[in-house]
């Protein structure tokens, strides 16, 4: 895990992000990641569902597969939690990311 040092008082996700550099190294690695709607102006490499009401129809279809990828990934963390597997490991990073990479990949094909 990344060792990040705290910020003062009570920060937004995103300006922790932003702090950290978090959204410019995404941006410059060209990788896309998918967050609710807090993220908004988060920047291109971040995906965000579309605000408002009364939708058009692509804007609704736009949201609907936003939120089925979201939600594999929520499931997915949400298991991983209730095992506590990332506290209970005692190995080395690479070997955990493989067991982690492992715990989803069985997740995701049992659904």
């Amino acid at each position: 895990m990344w060792e990040f040092p705290a910020l003062p008082g009570s920060v937004h996700d995103l300006t922790a992000a932003r702090t950290h550099g978090i959204t410019d190294g995404r941006a410059a690695a060209k990788l896309k990641c998918w967050a609710d709607k807090a993220y908004q102006g988060a920047g291109h490499p971040v995906r965000v569902p579309l605000r408002g009401r009364r939708l058009k129809r692509w804007k609704r279809r736009h949201n609907s597969s936003h939120a089925k990828i979201r939600c594999l990934v929520e499931q997915a963390m949400a298991v991983l939690k209730s095992w506590r597997l990332p506290r209970k490991l005692r190995c080395s990073t690479n070997r955990i990311t493989a067991i982690v990479q492992a715990v989803l990949v069985l997740h995701h094909v049992s659904a």
